[in-house]
């Protein structure tokens, strides 16, 4: 059920709106403020509502006063009603941005079909919140937590391998742009990125502890052809590989 305030000074204008439609049916929940325009302002910054319908009956200027006074803390949709059939009135409620403008005299049909109209944006905006939150949550799940440490051991014991996150995703049932996904929300870099870092972090370690040879050490990190070797450890180190060897004291 979404909350409607109805500002409108006139009463008579407030009592025939009121009967003119079985709000709840239609899924509103209407609340009446019989204040002033300029007031208004001071309930809408007290309380949450989905949509504001504004009367406006001779009191063009204050209606859209409240228009401008609205739109600048907030986008919750606008319904003016009341007016008269004025074509710069209109242009000036669209510089606005209301949602609709419904001059007198006002049909109960025309009324709900403007209704209608915002509670459909109203639920295609929830739906789309909710279902960020549940992917919100349920990337950040224990499950999904144990799924991207299940690609990262494999990734470890596999480095020598060719390795795709595709092939990863097939054996563990997922989706493969929906893993990544999943990947870089946990690792903030993608799986891409982190197979590189772990690549390049291992043909260091070799490069630093073992009297292995360039190429074997770039076999044995996935790479069988050396110039994309060179050129990635250059890129992820900024010196060449028998460069980062001198560096570190070691000769081949």
């Amino acid at each position: 059920m979404y909350k409607v305030l109805l500002v409108e000074p006139d009463s008579r204008s407030t009592e025939m709106l009121q009967v003119m439609l079985e709000w709840d049916r239609i899924g509103f929940e209407l609340n009446v403020y019989s204040g002033s325009h300029a007031d208004a302002i001071v309930l809408l910054d007290k309380n949450p509502y989905s949509l504001i319908l504004i009367g406006m009956n001779g009191a063009y200027n204050d209606a859209l006063l409240l228009c401008d006074s609205i739109r600048k803390q907030s986008r919750v949709p606008i319904i003016l009603i009341g007016g008269n059939n004025d074509f710069q009135l209109a242009r000036k409620a669209l510089f606005y941005q209301v949602n609709d403008y419904l001059p007198n005299p006002i049909s109960s049909i025309e009324l709900t079909t403007s209704l209608t109209a915002v509670k459909c944006k109203l639920d295609c905006f929830n739906n789309k919140n909710k279902a960020l939150t549940y992917h919100s949550q349920e990337i950040g799940s224990p499950a999904t937590n144990h799924i991207i440490e299940k690609v990262k051991e494999y990734v470890d014991v596999s480095l020598n391998q060719n390795i795709t996150l595709k092939h990863i995703s097939t054996m563990l049932h997922f989706n493969c742009s929906y893993l990544g996904q999943k990947f870089k929300y946990h690792e903030n870099k993608t799986f891409n990125e982190y197979l590189l870092q772990q690549r390049m972090e291992k043909a260091k370690m070799l490069l630093e502890n073992t009297d292995m040879k360039v190429y074997e050490v770039a076999n044995d990190v996935g790479y069988t052809e050396m110039d994309w070797f060179y050129k990635k450890f250059k890129a992820y180190t900024g010196v060449s590989a028998n460069e980062y060897r001198k560096i570190n004291g070691i000769t081949a």
